[in-house]
């Protein structure tokens, strides 16, 4: 194809060889640029919690790698990091595929592979950015960053490179929008969360009687204490949403403040005249940017006291920047040039890799990518990214590092 399009295909086809194939692409694109690259190892587990937390059972335990290519500025101009993760989910069900999930393959306006829209576009961009950057004749006067880090399921690539002392004036998150708007939105804001288990025991009757119907009432039925944690919770969650407000989520849906229980388990299918041994609940809660987990994680067991325990399984903060920083204005005026129209801060994500580098080292970030679709992570097959779009998020990130970094 001639164009950029050309490197995010190498990057999926190289996946078909697992996350360091990729990596290596990385590595040795960034050297025909000119960029200093370090590659560096750490577990996931060893890296400091700041503003979140998670199990151990949550947490990767293997030694992951991530790719870091610098380009030193040619002046004294801001420094900006663009940062994406190649690693995508477990590789399954490629049956259902229409076309090689490894193939790279382009029809209709879209191209298509594994982990395309998560992340591949997004670490193709931020490697084909700078290249269109210095292609044009504008190096730049600060430094720029690239950092290819593993995300998924824990694994914290980003933050073991803040806590390891990587530095700059601002970062950039490139990633496909999950909203399916492309190139029309910012995310400048994201919405933390408080993942949660409740586990009840049951006490049945004390009868050798098959059925429990008749001794019911002598029983300490776990459905009837997972209804009452369940009541106190929604209490909890009602109080947020009247005392908590963000302008960007009244406007966009009218709540700031939700809670959602995504799984039960009661017993067993086919079984309706035997107390059930055990009750499990488990769910989330949304934080608002600023909100101390500690906090929220306190309100909800003062709530719950008497009634049931809950285990934390994962926190992690919300973080926004605001609309009037200078970050915002160069990325937004970026995407008006390049696409010809004004950009909207979309504050319905949540958990975004916004946040980390904010809240672990106070860097002002934002995020942003093409459109794309039909992700593995959420059952879908085929995913894609549309091209043009990506075509113009690579402009859009030469013109971040033009309109940030400055030209020397």
């Amino acid at each position: 194809m001639g164009d950029s399009v050309e490197f995010l295909q190498q990057l999926i086809r190289a996946q078909r060889d697992g996350e360091a194939a990729v990596q290596r692409c990385v590595a040795d694109a960034a050297r025909t640029m000119g960029c200093a690259v370090e590659t560096v190892r750490y577990r996931p587990g060893d890296v400091p919690m700041v503003g979140e937390f998670a199990s151990a059972q949550a947490i990767d335990t293997a030694e992951r790698a991530s790719v870091v290519a610098t380009f030193k500025g040619k002046g004294k101009g801001r420094s900006v990091i663009f940062f994406a993760h190649p690693d995508g989910e477990p590789v399954a069900g490629t049956e259902r595929w229409q076309r090689d999930p490894f193939g790279g393959i382009v029809d209709n306006g879209r191209v298509h592979g594994w982990g395309v829209a998560d992340d591949l576009s997004g670490v193709a961009i931020m490697v084909e950015g700078l290249r269109a950057a210095l292609a044009a004749g504008h190096a730049p006067a600060g430094d720029v960053i690239l950092a290819s880090t593993p995300s998924k399921r824990h694994a914290r690539g980003v933050s073991a490179l803040l806590h390891g002392g990587l530095k700059a004036d601002a970062a950039v998150y490139l990633h496909p929008a999950e909203s399916g708007v492309g190139m029309r939105e910012i995310k400048a804001f994201c919405l933390g969360q408080l993942n949660f288990r409740i586990t009840v025991e049951g006490t049945p009757p004390q009868t050798n009687e098959i059925s429990h119907l008749a001794f019911a009432h002598r029983s300490i039925n776990p459905a009837d204490t997972l209804w009452e944690a369940h009541r106190r919770l929604r209490d909890v969650a009602e109080r947020r949403a009247a005392s908590r407000r963000h302008p960007l989520l009244e406007q966009a849906i009218g709540r700031s403040a939700n809670l959602l229980i995504g799984h039960m388990a009661l017993g067993a299918p086919g079984v309706h005249t035997r107390v059930a041994p055990q009750g499990v609940m488990e769910g989330s809660l949304s934080v608002l940017p600023g909100e101390d987990l500690r906090v929220v994680q306190a309100t909800v067991e003062e709530a719950l006291r008497g009634c049931a325990r809950v285990d934390w399984v994962s926190g992690m903060s919300g973080a926004e920047v605001a609309l009037d920083h200078p970050l915002y204005r160069v990325v937004a005026g970026a995407i008006l040039d390049v696409t010809g129209q004004p950009p909207q801060v979309n504050p319905l994500h949540t958990a975004s890799d916004i946040r980390n580098p904010i809240v672990q080292a106070g860097i002002p970030t934002v995020g942003l990518g093409p459109l794309g679709g039909d992700l593995t992570q959420n059952g879908h097959h085929d995913e894609w990214v549309d091209v043009e779009d990506y075509r113009r998020s690579v402009k859009v990130a030469a013109a971040i590092i033009a309109g940030w970094c400055g030209n020397a």
